[in-house]
C-alpha cells in the first residue's frame, strides 16, 4: 500500500484526523481540492474575485464558494485548511438539546463523551475571548436590554491569537512546535483570509503539526473514485483540480472529510458505480440540515460608525432557549455582496416578497438610494446572523435541473415542506428592524432570499449521518461506514443533529473522539 490512511479533505475533520493518525505512526496522505495559501496570497478585499471566489472554470481559485441549490444557498470554504480559511472564527458549544436530539441520542451519551474532546479542540484551536467591543455589540446589547435578555448577551470565544497587535511572536500555543504568529489587528477581514497571521486556521495548528510528523498534503487534487482492492484496502483515482493527470494511490483505510458539499456528492457517485462502493447505505444524502439561519444586512449610509473593524463575529445574544443572533463583518473595502442584496421582507411567495420590498423602498426612497451608493459597503453595513436549533432537513441526490445547468450534479428535495429551511423568519426580521432603527439604517438580505425564498447557510451539515446499521445511517457512532471495513466519514456530513450554533468546534470535537478509537499502528 502507498499509505496506511488517505484523507479526502483538509477541513476540521480531515486536519484533526491527519495529526492524530500521524502521531500514532500511520503513513498519512491528505488530499485537498483547493490551493495552499500563505497570508499574502489572500485577497485584500472580496472584490478580488480571482483570489477570493472558487470558480476554477473561469479562473477563480480562491477560498470561498457559493453553491446554489433548489432549497438552500450554501457558503463554504476551499483550500488547504478547508473551511477554517473562510469561517468566522467563533467557537461556541451547543446546548443540551443538540446532544439529546432523537436523531442520534440512542447511539451514545454525547454530552458526556464529547466533553473532554471539546476541551482539547478549544486548546488546539487557540480559543480566546474576544477582547474588543464594537459598535455592533453595543447595539446588540441595547436590544438585549429592550428584550429583558441582557444576561443572555456575551462576547464570543474565537480562534484568534490576540497578543500584541501586528507584532510577530514565537509560537504561543504548542511550546514552540507550531509556527510563529502575529497579533490580531482587528482589521475585520477574517472571512476573506487572514493576511495578518492572527487567525488560528488549521494550517497553523492541526495540519501544521501533522506535516511536521510526516503526514503529506496533496493540494489541487480531486478524488474521482474509491474502489476496493481484492486483498483489502482501496485504490483512489485522482485528477488535478485545474486539469492534468494524477497517479492513483492505494491505502488500507480512507477517511472522507470533504464537508457536505464534497463528501456527499462523492459518496452518491460511488454508490452508483458497481465497481466502487455499491453497498453504501441508501441513506447517503438523507437528513441534510442547516442551522436554520437567516442572514440580514443593515446598511447605514453616511453613518459615522465603522462597522468593519473587529474580528468576524464579536458577540452573541441568545434571544430564547433555541435561538440566537450574532453581528458579523467583512473588512474595509469588501463590498462584493452589495451586488446581491434587496430589501429584506417576508411573504409566502415571490410576488408578496417583492411587493413588500417595494413598499420598503417607497417608505424610505432616499435611504435606499444612499444605501446602494455607499462608498465602502463593509464599513457602512453590519451583517446579522440569526440561528435556531429547530430541525428541518433536506435530501441530496444526483440529478439534472436548472440549478445544475442541466448537467448531472447535486439536487435537493424537501423531506417535510412544513419544516423546510426558511428564508423569512419573523423574529429575525424583527431583530434586524430593531437594529436598523437604532443605527438609522435599512435592512437587506441576499436577492436569492427575496426573489426565490431560498435561505442561505454557511453551516450545511448531515448527509452521511449516524445510525446503528445501514438501514438507519451511513456510519456508526465511531464514524465507520456501514458495509465497508476501513472507510470513515469524519466531517460536517457526519453531524447528525442541528447544533444551532457555528459548528466548527463540534466537528473538531467529533473528530477528536473518532480518532481516540484508532489504535496506534502496529510496528
Amino acid at each position: 500500500m502507498d499509505y496506511d490512511v488517505v484523507i479526502v479533505g483538509t477541513g476540521f475533520g480531515g486536519s484533526v484526523s491527519a495529526l492524530r493518525l500521524a502521531e500514532k505512526g500511520y503513513r498519512v496522505l491528505a488530499i485537498e481540492k483547493g490551493k495552499r495559501f500563505a497570508p499574502e496570497d489572500f485577497p485584500k478585499t472580496n472584490w478580488d474575485l480571482r483570489r477570493w471566489m472558487w470558480m476554477p472554470q473561469v479562473g477563480m481559485r480562491g477560498i470561498f464558494q457559493m453553491s446554489f441549490l433548489e432549497h438552500v444557498t450554501v457558503l463554504h470554504g476551499i483550500g488547504v485548511g478547508g473551511g477554517s480559511l473562510v469561517y468566522a472564527n467563533t467557537l461556541p458549544t451547543p446546548k443540551k438539546t443538540f446532544f439529546e436530539a432523537a436523531s442520534w441520542s440512542g447511539l451514545a451519551d454525547w454530552q458526556r463523551e464529547l466533553a473532554p474532546h471539546y476541551e482539547t479542540a478549544r486548546r488546539m484551536l487557540g480559543s480566546a475571548r474576544n477582547p474588543r467591543v464594537t459598535r455592533g455589540d453595543e447595539v446588540l446589547r441595547d436590544i438585549a436590554r429592550d428584550l429583558g435578555r441582557e444576561d443572555h448577551f456575551h462576547l464570543t470565544d474565537v480562534a484568534v491569537y490576540f497578543g500584541q497587535a501586528g507584532v510577530k511572536a514565537k509560537d504561543p500555543f504548542f511550546g514552540g512546535d507550531g509556527p510563529d504568529r502575529v497579533g490580531c489587528t482587528f482589521c475585520g477581514s477574517c472571512m476573506t483570509g487572514c493576511r495578518v497571521g492572527a487567525k488560528n486556521t488549521l494550517d497553523k495548528n492541526y495540519l501544521y503539526l501533522a506535516e511536521k510528523r510526516g503526514a503529506r498534503v496533496m493540494a489541487e487534487t480531486e478524488v474521482s473514485s474509491v474502489r476496493p482492492l481484492a486483498g483489502g484496502g482501496y485504490r483512489l483515482e485522482l485528477k488535478a483540480s485545474f486539469g492534468g493527470e494524477r497517479a492513483p494511490v492505494t491505502a488500507q483505510q480512507v477517511i472522507f472529510a470533504g464537508g457536505v458539499m464534497g463528501t456527499v456528492p462523492l459518496l452518491l457517485s460511488l454508490r452508483e458505480d458497481a465497481a466502487a462502493l455499491p453497498a453504501l447505505s441508501a441513506r447517503v444524502g438523507d437528513s441534510v440540515r442547516t442551522n436554520s439561519e437567516a442572514l440580514c444586512g443593515i446598511i447605514v449610509p453616511g453613518g459615522k460608525e465603522d462597522f468593519s473593524r473587529g474580528v468576524a463575529i464579536t458577540s452573541i445574544l441568545h434571544t430564547d432557549e433555541h435561538s440566537h443572533i450574532e453581528p458579523v463583518r467583512y473588512g474595509p473595502g469588501s463590498g462584493f455582496f452589495r451586488t446581491m442584496v434587496l430589501p429584506q421582507t417576508s411573504g409566502a411567495d415571490a410576488f408578496s416578497r417583492l411587493a413588500g420590498a417595494a413598499r420598503g423602498v417607497a417608505r424610505h426612497p432616499l435611504d435606499w438610494l444612499r444605501a446602494y451608493a455607499v462608498r465602502d459597503f463593509a464599513r457602512e453595513s453590519q451583517v446579522l446572523l440569526y440561528m435556531r436549533t429547530l430541525e428541518g432537513t433536506l435530501s441530496m441526490r444526483l440529478g439534472r435541473g436548472l440549478y445544475t445547468g442541466f448537467r448531472r450534479g447535486v439536487v435537493t428535495k424537501l423531506d417535510d415542506p412544513a419544516s423546510r429551511p426558511r428564508s423569512d423568519m419573523p423574529e429575525a426580521l424583527d431583530l434586524a428592524n430593531r437594529f436598523a432603527q437604532k443605527v438609522g439604517g435599512v435592512s437587506a438580505t441576499l436577492l436569492t432570499e427575496t426573489l426565490l425564498g431560498v435561505p442561505t447557510t454557511a453551516h450545511i451539515l448531515g448527509g452521511a449521518c449516524m445510525g446503528k446499521d445501514a438501514r438507519s445511517g451511513v456510519i456508526d457512532d465511531r464514524h465507520r461506514v456501514h458495509g465497508y471495513d476501513g472507510l470513515y466519514v469524519i466531517d460536517g456530513s457526519a453531524v447528525s443533529a442541528n447544533p444551532g450554533v457555528n459548528p466548527s468546534l463540534t466537528i473538531t470535537a467529533l473528530a477528536e473522539r473518532a480518532m481516540s478509537h484508532f489504535p496506534p499502528k502496529r510496528s
